[in-house]
């Protein structure tokens, strides 16, 4: 039998080439919803439950509002949570997730009413608990919708058994909860400016305003002196200017300040359009004086400074109201106003004076608190729909914005009113940040209304370790016993929590846990038997709320039911105000993290993550309600994403139309896409996001993606009992086992640390520079022409390893993509990547020794690669394997590199010479790489068929077209 002829030998077909059906292409959004499904059937979620002996880590998950569909900033939210838990889970913990939502409040409320509005009905005319029904049935509805819409984004929790604020066991304890401000003397009703929503008719938390742009009517305002005894100062006017011109009719007072200048100003010339009069004087701080003066139209030659007004002048001052003695005032503002010092004046801006209508400013109501004052200078000339009183002089019945939140025609009465008696000295309009209502996007405005609210700085009395101090200096202290991601977040919240004032608890609505509190018929609220506070009375209510739910408080005869037998009823009124829903979420660790059988043994969560906007929304009422009740924090970490705008760094609108929804990414490059778009950001900052953006990360998975399959085809039938040990590896395997050990722990530390863009990032690198690169590019010589080798055997040993990590570390990224990379070789009925921890890896595999030498090899590599590049650039050849250069090493560089074969394998070329002499003129050399020389040469022989290298002993075997290793190979 005479031996094969190149022509009658098919090589390729003794290659032994990767086999996989693992396909190029993905088919992401067809394939993922089969996954979503099997995994629903075995029941992931609760078969790593039943894992053992395992320490709980649980992520609290802050409620997204039942009311819409999924928006960017949900699918960034959510996948980072997902990856939060699912890490933590392969890291050995029982990883638990809890999903929840938000359910009361008035955005639910808001949409029952525009119902309403559109089919003629009044929502005063609906029985309360008929209202109520149809707001929890809106709520359930977009909790089944978004609880579909998060499950498409891959991510794993309880969602059989998720958490609801509406919940009768939830409403019991949240009225439980505010029960505890109640019973530990923090509860108060107060009279104070809140922020106030006319177009709602609620008082509004800080956290639900947001600031927008808006113009606004500005005036400067002339009151007279009077009553000083000093002709000069009773001859002057002292001017006020402010932006919110309704706010006059409620002046009480105007301050000025300690440290500033003041001056006496006379009009001396006047063009025909101002509204001065030539003598006219005025008080002004010398630093705004002459701008004051620019707004009436006059320049320096029609004013001039008579003298100083000195502190001791100013004392003397008490002013007239503009509307004083006006025809049909009937008397309403005749009274002198105040006059005196306070440290919140500033001249950098307005007068030097600021006009005080405590009704409607923090500052001055703050201010008249401290002097004992409040009973003379409060007004309650707004009533809750931002309309004046029907019988304030001029101007009841106009409103300040109108019913849709658009300026009303408050403030043009009052501005012509002010011309009409000769009270305005100028006016103009300015556009500035203002605060609205998140909800209906209308402007607020502050206003003096009964609220109820708790004491931040009046000592808890409830025998806690921390008995004694207040709710304010418990948040501060536990603000440092948590761990903050970023750090930043730490400093924000602490501000927050120096300055912030006492929490309004108070909400004027319906669909709510109501202030399950009565107070006390004929009592005053600074008495101290104002509030009914029974232990007996609290259980009935709580009861009936386990029972039935918060509606059982508005049902006919509830008051009867819960006190009679106690006390009795008719001595007590009872309170029909609903908590801010922020009382509501920040009540959920206690329902949550410490009554389920899933929750926590503390009732305090490893981790709480939401965007920035929470350190005054979430993290804030969290631990306010927390520390209120707990005397410690609800959490132990927490994390914090930025916002996501678009690719050119804008904020997503609707009117503007550069919203990005998460369906369609999901449609068009299936989650897993958008999951690997939020591991790649910076979510601690902003985020861009886009369709160029997209199409990146696309690219990234299609590179990680063919890692994979390449990996997946080269493992096709290796035998796993012919694994080689570690210790008996070749020196390139031994550096990759190393590369692994090190990278397992930047995986390990870098999940811990919640930092997902450096787990990517480092595993990414290393799959696409380390094997795609480098070792797949050098090994695929042995994996495909060697026999079984013991070369060829640790690679594939090596390839088993790198497999079993890279999946399942980067599972808890793209979930639905590792899942098929795993079951194409663990397939089974009850099989997913998602039930397995990350593998542990061999301490001993490190090896800083191998790799302070592999560093030089690869450097010395570096060098010969770039000689080649430029003989394949100029065509001299056309492939590495072409080639047989002589290296020249420094002594440094050939105590490292000593076996000439192995370096050509390194150096995928078919032959090459080491040598430790002087290089010759004209040899490669890099700048990067001193010592190391380069000249090439072609390899001598020819080209093996199968191998492709060229050799001298090619057609010297018994198939004589291939080498001596493929000869044996084919034999």
């Amino acid at each position: 039998m005479c031996a094969d002829t190149p022509e009658t030998v098919d090589y390729k077909s003794t290659l032994n080439l990767p086999k996989t059906d693992f396909p190029m292409r993905a088919g992401l959004p067809k394939r993922e919803p089969e996954w979503l499904a099997q995994w629903e059937k075995i029941g992931v979620y609760d078969r790593l439950r039943e894992k053992q002996d395992r320490t709980p880590f649980t992520l609290h998950d802050g409620p997204p509002y039942a009311n819409g569909h999924l928006h960017i900033g949900h699918a960034l939210n959510k996948t980072i949570k997902d990856m939060i838990v699912r890490s933590h889970q392969m890291m050995g913990f029982d990883a638990r997730y809890i999903p929840g939502w938000d359910c009361h409040g008035l955005p639910i409320e808001w949409k029952i009413e525009e119902e309403y509005r559109k089919k003629g009905r009044n929502k005063d005319d609906v029985p309360i608990n008929e209202f109520r029904a149809e707001c929890r049935q809106f709520a359930a509805g977009w909790v089944d919708i978004q609880r579909e819409e998060f499950k498409r984004l891959g991510v794993t929790g309880n969602w059989a058994d998720p958490y609801l604020t509406m919940d009768f066991h939830a409403e019991r304890v949240i009225a439980e909860e505010f029960m505890k401000f109640l019973m530990n003397g923090t509860l108060y009703q107060g009279s104070k400016p809140v922020m106030w929503s006319p177009v709602e008719q609620t008082a509004l938390a800080e956290a639900e305003v947001e600031y927008h742009d808006k113009e606004s009517f500005t005036i400067w305002v002339k009151f007279k002196v009077v009553g000083t005894g000093d002709a000069t100062l009773d001859s002057a006017q002292v001017v006020i200017w402010t932006t919110t011109p309704w706010t006059i009719p409620s002046n009480k007072a105007v301050v000025y300040g300690e440290g500033i200048s003041y001056g006496l100003y006379e009009v001396t010339g006047r063009p025909e359009e101002s509204w001065v009069s030539i003598g006219d004087r005025y008080i002004l701080s010398d630093a705004m004086a002459m701008e004051v003066f620019g707004r009436a139209r006059l320049d320096e030659t029609m004013v001039r400074r008579l003298c100083d007004v000195t502190q001791d002048d100013l004392a003397k001052i008490k002013l007239q109201h503009p509307l004083a003695g006006a025809d049909g005032a009937n008397g309403e503002w005749d009274d002198l106003r105040d006059f005196r010092a306070a440290d919140f004046v500033t001249d950098t801006e307005g007068t030097g004076f600021v006009h005080c209508a405590p009704s409607h400013g923090m500052e001055e109501y703050e201010l008249y608190r401290g002097l004992g004052m409040l009973q003379d200078v409060i007004t309650y000339n707004v009533n809750d729909d931002g309309m004046f009183r029907a019988d304030l002089p001029f101007f009841g019945g106009k409103f300040i914005l109108n019913r849709k939140g658009k300026e009303g025609d408050a403030n043009t009465a009052v501005i012509n009113k002010l011309v009409e008696v000769g009270g305005l000295l100028a006016r103009g309009k300015i556009k500035h940040s203002y605060p609205h209502s998140w909800r209906s996007k209308a402007p607020i405005i502050y206003r003096n209304t009964p609220q109820w609210f708790a004491a931040i700085d009046k000592p808890v009395g409830d025998g806690l370790d921390t008995f004694g101090k207040t709710i304010r200096e418990r948040a501060l202290t536990e603000i440092d016993n948590v761990n903050w991601v970023p750090k930043k977040g730490r400093n924000r919240l602490h501000s927050m929590m120096e300055a912030r004032p006492d929490w309004v608890l108070s909400r004027q609505r319906a669909w709510g846990v109501p202030l399950t509190c009565f107070t006390k018929k004929g009592a005053l609220p600074t008495d101290a038997d104002f509030l009914l506070r029974n232990p007996e009375v609290n259980k009935r209510i709580v009861d009936a709320f386990e029972a039935d739910g918060a509606d059982v408080w508005y049902e006919d005869g509830a008051k009867e039911r819960f006190l009679g037998g106690i006390v009795n009823p008719d001595d007590y009124n009872q309170v029909f105000d609903i908590l801010d829903v922020w009382f509501d979420s920040g009540s959920t660790h206690a329902f949550v993290l410490r009554d389920r059988p899933d929750g926590t043994k503390d009732g305090i969560a490893d981790v709480y993550m939401e965007g920035t906007d929470q350190h005054r929304g979430w993290f804030h009422s969290s631990l306010l309600q927390s520390v209120g009740t707990t005397g410690h924090a609800p959490y132990r970490n927490v994390v914090t994403h930025g916002f996501t705008l678009d690719a050119k760094g804008m904020k997503m609108s609707k009117s503007i139309g550069n919203t990005i929804v998460p369906e369609k990414i999901v449609q068009q490059y299936g989650a897993d896409i958008l999951r690997l778009w939020v591991a790649q950001t910076d979510y601690t900052a902003d985020q861009r996001i886009g369709d160029e953006i997209l199409k990146g990360v696309a690219d990234s998975y299609r590179r990680l993606r063919n890692t994979m399959r390449y990996m997946l085809g080269s493992l096709k039938d290796f035998d796993k009992s012919k694994a080689v040990a570690a210790e008996d590896m070749p020196e390139l395997e031994r550096l990759i086992l190393h590369k692994l050990a090190i990278l397992d722990g930047v995986v390990r530390e870098g999940y811990a640390k919640f930092d997902f863009q450096g787990v990517f990032r480092a595993v990414f690198e290393f799959a696409t520079l380390d094997l795609s690169s480098f070792y797949f590019d050098i090994r695929k010589d042995a994996l495909y022409c060697d026999g079984e080798t013991t070369r060829k055997l640790a690679a594939l040993t090596v390839l088993d390893h790198l497999y079993s990590r890279l999946t399942t570390w980067l599972a808890p990224i793209l979930v639905f993509t590792m899942e098929e990379v795993w079951l194409e070789r663990h397939g089974g009925e009850n099989a997913s990547v998602h039930l397995q921890d990350f593998p542990e890896t061999p301490a001993e595999w490190r090896d800083d020794v191998l790799a302070a030498r592999a560093e030089k090899v690869r450097a010395v590599r570096r060098v010969v690669t770039g000689a080649l590049e430029e003989q394949r650039t100029a065509k001299v050849i056309g492939s590495s394997l072409e080639a047989a250069p002589t290296v020249y090493l420094a002594p440094e560089y050939a105590e490292v590199i000593t076996n000439p074969e192995t370096f050509a394998d390194l150096c995928i070329t078919s032959q090459i010479t080491l040598t430790t002499g002087d290089a010759p003129e004209g040899a490669w050399t890099s700048d990067d790489v001193a010592g190391v020389a380069v000249v090439f040469a072609k390899a001598e022989g020819e080209k093996c068929a199968r191998c492709w290298k060229v050799l001298p002993d090619v057609g010297t075997h018994a198939h004589p077209a291939v080498c001596k290793r493929c000869d044996d190979a084919v034999s």
